[in-house]
Parts: structure tokens; sequence; C-alpha cells
């Protein structure tokens, strides 16, 4: 009997991931990406002896498959995706294929901002506390590869809204929706409520043994909520108002009463991550493991000596009594906002890079507020002088890591904060905001 085939578009984390599932479960596999496949993935493919191609899109291979798992990455605009739509090839994301071959229970974190924290967080407290789970998503290893090599109990996964887009028949067993936010609007037409419908998706298909995790305080999310037909229980969380059933912030602790009879609380000061955003982040993570019947001295713990990922604003050094903050994960406006709301000094603001239309109006009162200084790092820096001139009195350009940190420690003052938190990409001057974040630390250590 012939295989049926499998097309997969990208040949990434996700794409690889999902070419060793689909080969392991008797397809015949073709692995398809439009640029150069970078070699640990090349050299993975080699050694599962898939067909791949790229630099190429062959149409012909491509269309002779039953489905296609595509690449978040590739829009739906994209000329191949339009051509395999027209002939009713169904296109389906990793998450949607790997589901379909395990058991495992799947809690979906998705959000504008905050999610990878969330999951990070989420993960260390189940994980911790002995639960198999596995970590995957827009994070860590593919999906769809620990489905094939070693199946867990539970999976936390984050999930995008580009992820969401290719989602049918995928079900969260806990989902969580932390906020919506402006963000990546040129793939929903320029409309806020396309993004958030997007969104909302993270709740398709649940029934009532499902639920339901969001944040009660915010306006996007309590609107697209008015038009969304929920089956699942939902626990909202709040630092504004009481909560029944769900999460609340009262005089500085935090209050998490799932089950009335063992109500967690804990006191903000005892968490590992600071700032009004990751009091959020920490009720939604705190929910879930109360859903899992987590022991509270467990959940504490973990919430205590959680520590974040590498370039989300990581404590790089204190060198003559200031402080040098690493975010260079921090690619939009919003992410530099909550970055600034979490730091508690006057600080010196390494900003700048490729603007994706960038609407800075929301930072302007953060930066009245709080920072001392911005020092440029970017090819064009032209919008940024343009919308904090009146903000701000010192200004100033750079072009490469080593000359922002040398002009920021020399604006800096003992008790400061030299914040990079760029809220632009980083293309123009670096490989990726890794490398950014990489040659920032690195300068840093050179003072």
């Amino acid at each position: 009997m012939e295989k049926k085939r499998i097309a997969i578009l990208g040949a990434g984390e996700s794409g690889v991931g999902a070419a060793m599932l689909a080969q392991q479960q008797g397809y015949d596999v073709f692995v398809s990406d439009f640029g150069a496949i970078p070699s640990q993935y090349k050299e993975k493919l080699q050694e599962l002896n898939v067909v791949f191609e790229e630099n190429m899109h062959t149409r012909t291979e491509i269309l002779k498959a039953v489905e296609v798992i595509k690449s978040p990455g590739i829009p739906d605009t994209a000329g191949i995706i339009k051509e395999i739509r027209s002939r009713n090839i169904p296109v389906l994301s990793e998450i949607e294929f790997a589901k379909r071959y395990t058991r495992a229970k799947t809690i979906c974190i998705t959000g504008s901002n905050g999610k990878t924290t969330t999951t990070m967080l989420t993960y260390h407290i189940l994980k911790n506390a002995g639960l198999n789970v596995g970590l995957a998503g827009n994070i860590g290893h593919s999906f769809a590869a620990q489905v094939a090599a070693a199946d867990f109990d539970w999976y936390v996964l984050e999930i995008s809204s580009f992820m969401l887009d290719d989602m049918y028949d995928f079900k969260a067993d806990i989902a969580v929706l932390l906020n919506i936010t402006p963000d990546h609007l040129d793939r929903y037409d320029y409309k806020l409520s396309n993004y958030a419908a997007s969104k909302m998706r993270i709740t398709r298909n649940q029934t009532s043994e499902d639920i339901f995790i969001y944040c009660a305080d915010d306006e996007e999310t309590l609107k697209a909520l008015k038009s969304a037909r929920l089956n699942s229980t939902v626990y909202p969380f709040s630092i504004r108002k009481k909560i029944e059933k769900g999460a609340y912030l009262e005089s500085n602790n935090i209050h998490i009463n799932i089950n009335l009879n063992d109500q967690l609380t804990m006191s903000i000061t005892e968490l590992a991550l600071q700032g009004k955003h990751n009091i959020y982040n920490s009720m939604a993570s705190g929910i879930v493991a109360k859903v899992l019947d987590i022991r509270n001295t467990a959940i504490r713990e973990s919430m205590g000596d959680f520590k974040n990922i590498e370039h989300r604003l990581e404590h790089v050094a204190r060198i003559s009594g200031v402080e040098y903050i690493n975010d260079s994960k921090a690619t939009n406006v919003n992410s530099t906002w909550y970055a600034l709301e979490s730091v508690g000094t006057d600080v010196i603001l390494i900003m700048g890079g490729v603007d994706k239309g960038n609407d800075y109006d929301m930072l302007k009162d953060m930066v009245r507020q709080k920072v001392r200084a911005i020092v440029c790092l970017g090819k064009d820096n032209k919008r940024i002088h343009e919308a904090f001139e009146d903000d701000v009195e010192i200004i100033v350009n750079t072009f490469s890591a080593h000359e922002a940190v040398q002009v920021a420690y020399h604006l800096a003052k003992k008790g400061n904060t030299v914040l990079l938190s760029p809220a632009c990409a980083s293309f123009d001057l670096f490989k990726n905001y890794e490398d950014r974040g990489n040659q920032f630390k690195a300068a840093v250590k050179e003072l």
C-alpha cells in the first residue's frame, strides 16, 4: 500500500520535529524550506533519511500531500499556502498534528506579553512537584519530537496567535490567556479585533471538564469574551478586585482560591518575579498549580526560587552601585513598558533597532517618570528622538553594543539601572535578539 504524503513547510525546530513524528507514524514525508536550512536541522533530516529541499518550494511535490504542516512564521498570504488551500489540502500546525498522537494533557498559555515567563514558571512548578511534564510550543524542544521520542503525561505549551490560526481539532485541557495588546497586526489586516479573535481560539473545542484562566483586568480580553461561547470552567485573576473563584491581590498578598478549604496566600515580596505584570504571570501559574492539586508549600517554594529565561529582564551585573539588566527579548513597545514598570530606580534606557511601526505614546509617561537618559542602539534612531525629545534631557546615538554600554556607564549614577529593552527588532545591527543580548552582556563584563 502506498504511503500517504505529509508535506512540511519550514525546517526549523517545529518542522523537523513534525518530520520525526510523521515518519514514525508511517507517512511519506517531504520537507520544504523557502530559505536555507540551519546545519543542525539539516543533519537531523539526513539522519532520518527524510527527503527535503531548501531555498525553494517544488509545487508538484508539495501538492501531492494529503496534509501540509506549516511553520507558524509562514503567513496565509504566501503564494504556496494559497495554492495548497485552493486544492482543499488541509494546512495545520505542528501542535495540532502532535496532539493526535499523544494522550497527554495540555496546558496552553497565550497572550501578547508574559507568555514565555508564565510557561516557564508553570513548567518549573509542575516539574518540582514531581509531575511527568514536558515543555514545548514556542519554546524549548518541538512538541512533535517529544511525542515521538519520550511522551509525557502533561505538556506546558507556549502558544502564539500564529499557531492558534492553524488549529482546528486541538483542545487545551487548561487554557491560559494573559492579555491582548496590539502586536503582529500586519498579519491580521491591522485589526485588533482579528488578532483578539485569533487569541480566543485557545478556548476552541473546550468542554465543561476543561479550564480557562484569564486576566479580568485586561480590557481587550473582556471585550473578546463578550462574543465568545465558553463551555469550560473559568478562573479569572485580578489585581484590582476581589475574585470569588480564581486569584486576586489584597494588601500585597496574592490569594488563590480554587478550593475554598485550601486557599493559597503568598506575599508578593516572596515572589522571584517582581513587577506588577509578573504578579499576573504568577497568579496564572498559581491557578494552574492549584487546579492540579499541587501542595501550597511546593507552589510557594517554586514561585520563590524561579529563574527567568535568558534575555528577559535578566540581571547581568552590579558595577559601582549600578544594576545592568538585559531585556533584549523586548522587541515591541509593550514589552519595554513592562520592563520599565518592573524596575524601581532611575533608568538609563538602551533602546532602538528595526522599528515595526511602533507607537511610542504608551511609553511616554513611564519614560518621564523613570528614565534619565536614552541611549539609542540602531542604524536609524530618528523616530525615538522625535518621540521622546520633550520627555528626556539626554538622547544619544550609538551603533554597537559596546559603544552603548560605554555611554550608559558614563551616564549612570550610583543606584541607577542600565536597562537594555529595545522595543524594536534587532536585525539592523545583530543576527537576532539573542545575539544583541549576548553582545550587551559581553560589553558589560568588560567594564
